[in-house]
């Protein structure tokens, strides 16, 4: 069971795609930081692009444990850059919606790989 408490999280008069509060009743699967790489180059020169080409990754990586993106309770992102913030959102948007979003923590960071995004998840898997 996944059961999402409160939300959507408002910020600035507009619904952000975060549940603040999520409890579980499944096995958890957790999914190590993924960044938007392909054949050793960013996958997409902007953030909007690298957003969708990472939630691609985590989705690839949450089929090998049986698992979707409505599973995932948690997202924890890191970006390079505050100004990406908007249009990360507006992708993540797209993907996660408002209602039923994971909980999530974005923080701006520099990162190894040269990239302008790396996420992290936890799903309950509901198999």
């Amino acid at each position: 069971m996944i059961e999402h408490i409160g939300g959507p999280v408002l910020r600035g008069g507009q619904a952000q795609p975060i549940t603040p509060v999520i409890r579980v009743d499944a096995p958890l699967v957790f999914i190590a930081g993924l960044v938007p790489m392909v054949d050793g180059k960013p996958a997409a020169p902007d953030i909007t692009g690298q957003t969708r080409c990472v939630i691609g990754m985590v989705e690839a990586e949450l089929g090998k444990a049986g698992c979707r993106l409505e599973d995932i309770v948690k997202v924890t992102v890191w970006l390079t850059n505050k100004d990406d913030y908007p249009g990360f959102n507006a992708a993540y948007a797209e993907i996660f919606g408002t209602e039923r979003a994971p909980a999530r923590s974005t923080v701006i960071s520099g990162l190894i790989a040269p990239v302008r995004i790396e996420m992290e998840v936890v799903a309950a898997c509901r198999r």
